[in-house]
């Protein structure tokens, strides 16, 4: 009796177990698991980079530009950015700005709080240009 009653509860956690395995696994033959109405793929991100930068109260960029353009968003502090004749903006804690390629741009601290920023550049390089006066740090136009 104490055989049958050992066996059927080998047998109880092995089909537990094989379910609890059988869940964790991806569906058979490469098959995307439950996790998006229609076709979603992922796709090549070798030229893909993402960093975070601090930027003491004040600091800032040159003006610069992208060859692929950029994306950054404000993960702690105030961030500034403008880019080359538009009116400079600030940015709070989660807030974003897409910046097109080859578009001159600047971006940094406001000047009462440092700033942390993630940064996701897609490809290329970038070309780098002259400061960022006082004046247009200010948002004072020229």
């Amino acid at each position: 009796m104490k055989r049958v009653a050992l066996a059927c509860s080998l047998v109880t956690v092995l089909i537990a177990s094989s379910r609890w395995i059988g869940a964790q696994q991806p569906p058979a033959g490469g098959a995307t698991a439950a996790r998006f109405t229609g076709k979603s793929t992922t796709m090549d991100s070798k030229d893909l980079s993402a960093a975070r930068r601090h930027f003491d109260a004040g600091a800032r960029t040159y003006w610069h530009s992208h060859d692929h353009g950029q994306l950054l968003m404000t993960e702690q502090g105030r961030m500034r950015v403008q880019k080359r004749g538009q009116p400079m903006k600030e940015l709070g804690v989660g807030e974003s700005d897409y910046t097109a390629p080859d578009v001159v741009h600047w971006h940094g601290a406001t000047p009462g709080q440092p700033l942390v920023q993630i940064n996701i550049a897609f490809g290329g390089g970038a070309k780098w240009f002259g400061e960022v006066t006082a004046d247009e740090y200010n948002g004072k136009r020229q």
